[in-house]
Order: C-alpha cells, then sequence, then structure tokens
C-alpha cells in the first residue's frame, strides 16, 4: 500500500479575519493557497465553498484557523513550507498569530486515497501534546516512515473521504 502525508497546523488569530489587524493576512490566503495547490507533491487541503479554510473550526474554538493538507512525501512539504514563498508568510506569523503554547502541528501517514478529517487533526495533536513525538504523531523533528507508523497504530482512523 502506497502512503501519502498528512499535516495539521493551527494558529490562534489575534483578532477577527475582518479586522484591521488580520488584513494582509487575509489579502494573501488566495495567493499562498495556489502556491500550494500547484507545489510538486501536493495532494490536497482542506477547504470551504470560499476555497479556504478560515471558516472550518478545530477544537470547537472560533479563535482557532487550521490548515489541514496531504502531500506526496516530507520532502515535498518541507519544499514547500520553507523553500517557497510561503516562508515570507510564516516570518510574519507573530503580526496575526498568538504565540501557542501547546504543539500545534503534526504530521502522519495516510493512505493513498484517503483523506483526513479535523477530528483525525485533533487526534494527531492531541496525542502528540500527550506523548511527545511517536510515529502516529510526529514533526520535521523526528519523523518517521510509513512502514513504522503503520505498525505502530493499526486500526487508528485515517479519514472518510478519498483523494
Amino acid at each position: 500500500m502506497e502512503y501519502y502525508l498528512a499535516q495539521v497546523n493551527i494558529a490562534k488569530k489575534r483578532a477577527p479575519l475582518e479586522s484591521p489587524v488580520m488584513a494582509e493576512f487575509v489579502g494573501n490566503l488566495e495567493r499562498i493557497n495556489s502556491l500550494a495547490d500547484n507545489s510538486d507533491g501536493f495532494i490536497w487541503r482542506l477547504k470551504d465553498d470560499s476555497n479556504d479554510a478560515t471558516a472550518i473550526k478545530i477544537f470547537g474554538n472560533d479563535s482557532l484557523l487550521v490548515n489541514l493538507s496531504v502531500w506526496r512525501d516530507m520532502d515535498a512539504l518541507f519544499q514547500f513550507i520553507y523553500k517557497s514563498d510561503h516562508v515570507g508568510m510564516m516570518k510574519r506569523g507573530k503580526e496575526w498569530f498568538e504565540k501557542m503554547k501547546e504543539m500545534y502541528m503534526a504530521l502522519w501517514y495516510v493512505p493513498r486515497g484517503a483523506l483526513p478529517t479535523v477530528a483525525d487533526a485533533e487526534e494527531r495533536l492531541v496525542h502528540l501534546r500527550e506523548h511527545g513525538e511517536t510515529p502516529f504523531s510526529f514533526s520535521f523533528k523526528k519523523n518517521f516512515t510509513f512502514e513504522e507508523a503503520t505498525s505502530f497504530a493499526p486500526g487508528s482512523r485515517q479519514g472518510e473521504g478519498t483523494v
């Protein structure tokens, strides 16, 4: 079976999206989402009818934004995050988002064709916060192969949709 890499990251907004504080972030959403969509190794991202995920809740918290996506592999995701124009937006994150004390990003593998859900993302973040990095949920600092991940968490929820 072939696997892809899922990633979630969340951020706590400094202000409502309609506020002047968030204007530049909101103004760049379409550009950055398009950059992701057209990146080598990009498979899928969570979005609603507005082509972004700003209205989708995670942990039932209106102040949190969620980014959930699927990539061919670790290298493809790393290239997008740290080697594309996306990095400029990340460097400005303090302008729009509060520093989070808990882990706010997690990586895990999904079978090719499966789409992770927000519930899956919550489960992986909670696991990482409670247990540290394991093959079930990890970060760029200590990543695992899909063989390690699939032997660690047999039968875990992998998503309800398909790619």
